[in-house]
């Protein structure tokens, strides 16, 4: 009896030792269905690893990069774990802000276009939670009504001849919804996108401004000919999340975005649409580009972290097969996080749940952010100039572009406005004389 009460006091010796060393990662993530998912699945986690506590803090997208960027940038080090994007990960990378990944899950299972966009001379910086492209959702049944058939690659022609031939106004359906609302991640997302199938770019390969070009002239005007034409009034004010809102309400012929949303037009109660979705891959001009993005939501660990070790297990974890399984377990296969890793898309489980799922992989293998116009650039990045200044030049330009929607100012006017400031900038931060 006195060896048992030995051994149990030493059992519970240790365990209160465990728990009294246990360490506690602070991870900063985004307020979105999956991140949240993620919080409610920790469990997994925490068992596994005994000796590691989660302290989150969880908050909307814009407030996200505003605190962690000026965290990591100022060394706060409030946070050992960071969710952030494919635009910041090739910037902070070189600033050596970030610690290079050695405990990710099978590297090489990772999405070729998700990996580089996530690496810097062959080192990754941040493994994807899940990724993305942009993609055509489109009304079946009102695409048969109109006569029509979409193409698996459309041109932007056949967009406007499907958006006009979709419109309904009487029946408060709108031929095509596009973002619209001001900023470097909605608007601009889209638009910089599409101007790469025009054949346009934000600079040449000395960094000078481009949009007093013919290329960027024919994306704007096309892009408010469809607006203007056949989408929803109001759409200077519609972003992600209202144009959602809109194709669930059946409001939308077509919409183009990101093909996360894929999950939330089919695969949701909050869909009126739900069996009537069809998907194709964002248009082209026949340049050799088509209009599709490439973003990942991804988690990092600060350079500054004293917990570098949890924080990479942790990583591993949330980005890992075995999480993805865990999701398909709790939650359906059609909810496992998309657009990461090439086993998902050999997996006949979730191609069977998704019907989405090839086009999103084939529209993310179209992106190429090494090479993404037409023309040479001197930067990286699709719908994006992976530059620090880019986040305040963007937003601004897109200030531009949505007033333009809202007919307060002409495409000239507003071109003529990009074109300025993009130039004022770049002469002050040292890229041009």
């Amino acid at each position: 009896m006195k060896l048992r009460t030995i051994l149990l006091s030493a059992s519970s010796a240790v365990a209160m030792f465990g728990m009294a060393h246990a360490e506690t990662i602070t991870i900063a993530t985004v307020n979105n269905g999956d991140m949240v998912r993620m919080q409610k699945l920790t469990d997994d986690f925490t068992k596994a690893n005994p000796d590691i506590e989660l302290n989150w803090v969880t908050l909307e997208e814009n407030v996200l990069r505003q605190k962690v960027t000026t965290d990591i940038a100022t060394k706060g080090g409030q946070y050992d774990v960071l969710t952030i994007g494919t635009y910041e990960v090739p910037i902070w990378a070189k600033n050596g802000w970030l610690l290079e990944l050695n405990q990710v899950d099978d590297v090489d299972d990772l999405i070729p276009a998700i990996r580089d966009g996530l690496s810097v001379d062959g080192k990754l910086y941040a493994s994807p939670f899940y990724g993305e492209s942009s993609m055509v959702m489109y009304r079946t049944d009102l695409m048969e009504k109109a006569g029509l058939e979409m193409p698996q690659a459309p041109t932007w022609d056949f967009i406007k001849k499907a958006a006009e031939a979709m419109t309904d106004r009487e029946n408060g359906v709108n031929g095509i919804c596009l973002r619209g609302k001001a900023g470097w991640g909605e608007n601009m997302a889209f638009l910089t996108a599409m101007s790469n199938s025009y054949g346009a770019r934000w600079f040449d390969e000395n960094w000078q401004p481009q949009f007093d070009t013919p290329e960027w002239k024919a994306t704007l005007d096309s892009y408010l000919e469809l607006m203007n034409n056949y989408g929803p009034e109001g759409a200077s004010s519609n972003g992600f999340n209202e144009n959602l809102a809109l194709f669930q309400q059946g409001k939308c012929g077509m919409w183009i975005d990101a093909t996360v949303a894929a999950s939330f037009v089919t695969n949701s109660d909050e869909s009126t649409v739900a069996d009537k979705v069809g998907f194709a891959l964002a248009p082209d001009n026949g340049l050799g580009k088509r209009a599709n993005w490439l973003w990942a939501w991804s988690l990092a660990v600060p350079a500054g972290t004293q917990k570098a070790d949890a924080a990479q297990k942790f990583v591993s974890w949330a980005t890992s097969k075995h999480y993805t399984e865990l999701v398909a377990e709790k939650e359906g296969w059609a909810n496992v996080p998309p657009g990461t890793r090439k086993s998902l898309y050999m997996n006949d489980k979730y191609l069977e749940a998704a019907p989405f799922a090839k086009m999103t992989l084939a529209s993310i293998n179209e992106a190429d952010p090494q090479h993404p116009t037409v023309k040479p650039v001197p930067y990286v990045g699709v719908q994006f100039v992976a530059i620090p200044e880019f986040q305040g030049m963007g937003t601004a330009v897109g200030q531009q572009f949505s007033a333009a929607l809202a007919g307060q100012k002409s495409a000239d006017e507003a071109l003529a406005a990009a074109q300025q400031l993009t130039t004022r900038e770049m002469t002050k931060a040292g890229y041009i004389k």
